[in-house]
């Protein structure tokens, strides 16, 4: 399959996001998340039940495993429940397929693609702060001497000469101390100064290189941006010129403006003749495997199981003929509708499937349908009212008998070959 476009890619994930915003909107989503709650709260009172029971006493051990089994019971059931709310809810987006693009316009404005870029806050904050200065250091108080009192008397005042020098001795020993712990201080505030600078420097390194590195990302950022709105203006211009690589492009935004649902992917191979006006589609679907054949899941008391009740094979065949009869009318609807300016005329598609072909026992790519349509006749269709398997036929397309199985139809004669 051709690869998407840089802008083709932008308005497919901008889809794709806006498509599940949608889903979760629809009843069909709604009462499936309504079934998954439900079960999870059913789960946890369970889970409380089967431990409350194991710290039960011997006489209410009975009482407690009853409830707990009537609780186990009923989280089953409510994982049943919300198991086939699931599969009903994917039944709805494939049997909504066609009537999901019927409530949109399918044309793409090529000028909401014109993108500003948008740069992220600088997140270093942090490193446009001063590394803070280093506190002062103030040293301890300088010793004072203190004389004693006199004493009086002979004998005093030889006692008191000797507490003098006793005191003396302890002062000048602690006045010592304290001159070499003053002398320390200009080298310790020396060095805390040093440290600051060396962080300060560091600080201011690490930011220059956080901002050169968030500028590298903004300039990416401008380019990329400079670089799509060059690539729109191109496009706008040539298909004002009626440009077969222009048109071409332009084709490829409509199909991945086409949002399928998850579990119906569809891919798309395309190519526009200019001299011929004319528009060669080839799309591929999920072979009938892929695609789930559940009817509803309901619980077994017996086996304590959840056990999954097969669709009918009648269901499964009509289910998947419709998709792959909604797909065609869908692309060919998306088209037309998309191309207001009326550049393709005619569109000759194919709808198919890669799988193993039983008739070959080769893998390969299995066509379903062949059809061609022109501008004129498709677009005064209602189809809002019309059977997309009838709409086929009316356009005289080439349609197999049996997708579900992989009957292929036979193409040798073209799309238009009936």
């Amino acid at each position: 399959m051709a690869k998407r476009g840089f802008l083709a890619e932008i308005v497919y994930q901008s889809q794709v996001s806006a498509q599940q915003q949608q889903k979760a909107a629809t009843a069909a989503a709604k009462a499936q998340v309504a079934a998954a709650g439900e079960a999870e709260r059913a789960q946890r009172a369970a889970e409380r039940a089967q431990q409350q029971s194991s710290k039960a006493s011997a006489s209410e051990q009975k009482a407690a495993e009853k409830e707990a089994l009537r609780l186990q019971q009923e989280a089953q059931l409510a994982e049943a429940a919300a198991r086939t709310a699931a599969v009903l809810s994917m039944y709805d987006e494939i049997d909504s397929m066609l009537a999901s693009t019927l409530a949109v316009d399918d044309f793409v404005e090529l000028e909401e693609l014109r993108s500003i870029a948008v740069h992220p806050p600088f997140d270093r904050g942090d490193l446009e702060l001063a590394t803070p200065m280093a506190a002062p250091i103030i040293g301890p108080i300088e010793p004072v001497w203190s004389e004693p009192p006199a004493a009086k008397g002979l004998f005093g005042k030889r006692k008191h000469a000797d507490e003098v020098a006793a005191l003396r001795a302890q002062f000048d020993q602690r006045h010592v101390a304290w001159q070499a712990e003053m002398s320390e201080i200009p080298g310790l505030q020396l060095a805390a100064m040093q440290q600051h600078q060396a962080l300060e420097e560091q600080r201011i390194a690490t930011l220059a290189s956080e901002r050169a590195s968030y500028a590298t990302g903004c300039d990416q950022r401008e380019r990329e941006t400079a670089a799509g709105n060059a690539a729109l203006d191109a496009l706008i211009a040539g298909l004002a010129a009626n440009r077969e690589d222009a048109v071409q492009e332009y084709i490829g935004i409509v199909m991945s403006n086409s949002v399928y649902p998850e579990c119906f992917t569809v891919e798309h191979d395309h190519a526009f003749d200019s001299m011929m006006r004319e528009l060669t589609l080839t799309l591929t679907v999920p072979a009938p495997a892929m695609l789930p054949a559940v009817k509803e899941y309901k619980y077994n008391k017996t086996k304590d199981e959840i056990v999954a009740t097969a669709a009918t094979a009648k269901e499964c065949k009509d289910r998947y003929a419709n998709a792959v009869a909604q797909i065609a009318v869908r692309t060919l609807h998306e088209v037309f509708e998309s191309d207001r300016a009326g550049r393709v005329q005619t569109i000759a598609m194919t709808v198919g499937t890669t799988a193993v072909n039983p008739a070959t026992g080769l893998t390969g790519y299995v066509p379903f349908v062949a059809a061609a349509a022109d501008r004129a006749t498709f677009t005064q269709f209602d189809l809002s009212q019309a059977v997309p398997s009838a709409t086929l036929r009316h356009l005289g397309a080439v349609v197999s008998k049996n997708p579900f199985e992989l009957v292929a139809i036979d193409t040798s004669k073209g799309v238009r070959g009936r």
